[in-house]
């Protein structure tokens, strides 16, 4: 088995590009793309009289590097882990007050997307209902809302 390996190296570098390739499309977290990136030259490098056992110092050696000095600005770029949840997406965007906000007691308000929220008024104010809101602050699942300033024309 190991003359077979050390006869097909290329092949060998080739099959680990695929599963890292392979991996990585289904995880999508940027891990195994470096280990696949450090595998094309070793496709090459692995043709020389160079033995496996270095080969693969080389492998590895590469794929650290790649992650320590290239992961990082590939997370900053693609924003990665910087989804909105549906929650935080919240903030700023307007509600229409379904069920009036009184003293003490929360009201609902209808988002664009047609979600009915909990709401409360912001500095505890009265709102009536069909009153436009644009939404401040996001607790837990209730957000804090204010009536959207009308522009005035003179």
């Amino acid at each position: 088995m190991v003359e077979f390996l050390v006869a097909h190296l290329p092949w060998f570098w080739l099959s680990l590009l695929v599963i890292f390739v392979v991996v990585e499309a289904f995880t999508m977290a940027l891990t195994t793309v470096w280990a696949a990136l450090a595998a094309i030259p070793m496709i090459f490098i692995s043709r020389t009289a160079l033995p496996f056992r270095w080969q693969l110092l080389i492998f590895v050696v590469l794929t650290i590097v790649l992650i320590v000095f290239t992961r990082p600005f590939a997370v900053k770029k693609l924003k990665l882990g910087q989804d909105k949840m549906n929650v935080s997406s919240m903030l700023g965007q307007e509600v229409l007050v379904v069920s009036a906000i009184e003293s003490f007691k929360k009201g609902e308000a209808k988002a664009k997307n047609g979600t009915v929220w909990t709401v409360t008024a912001e500095g505890s104010e009265e709102i009536a209902k069909d009153t436009v809101c644009v939404v401040t602050d996001v607790q837990g699942n209730t957000l804090t809302i204010k009536p959207k300033e009308t522009e005035k024309t003179e």
